[in-house]
């Protein structure tokens, strides 16, 4: 029997299994999620609806939160993320693989960070890479 237990951080009441490729951390991270984007023309009443929630986990290339409202499975947003212990907030373009009910008023909603030249997605690897070694 193995002392390594691959499950770490592994919660899945749905019983859907596990798609992940890559090793995930337990660490806690801030991110802002925009759900609704300002109107182009920017008026003073045109506000983005915005949600802020605290990562489950995360690894390079995505992460689960837990959100007070449900997200549309597909739905491509943009997220402010700042990791603990690091400086920066890194922009990124995330898309809602699946989201599933919690509990009562709570919802588990897992986010893939899309690649883009827009966004800090470079950076964020290199700051998760950092945070695995630290471990």
């Amino acid at each position: 029997m193995s002392d390594i237990d691959y499950t770490f951080g592994y919660d899945d009441p749905s019983g859907a299994g596990d798609n992940r490729s890559e090793y995930r951390l337990a660490g806690s991270a801030q991110v802002r999620l925009e759900l609704e984007s300002t109107e182009p023309d920017g008026g003073d009443d045109s506000r983005a609806r915005t949600l802020v929630a605290r990562t489950r986990d995360l690894s390079a290339q995505g992460f689960s939160v837990t959100t007070r409202e449900p997200l549309m499975k597909t739905a491509l947003l943009r997220a402010w993320i700042t990791l603990d212990g690091e400086p920066d907030t890194f922009q990124l373009t995330v898309d809602v693989v699946w989201c599933r009910p919690a509990s009562p008023g709570e919802w588990l909603v897992g986010l893939r960070i899309q690649e883009s030249d827009d966004t800090s997605c470079l950076e964020w690897v290199e700051a998760v890479a950092r945070a695995m070694s630290e471990d």
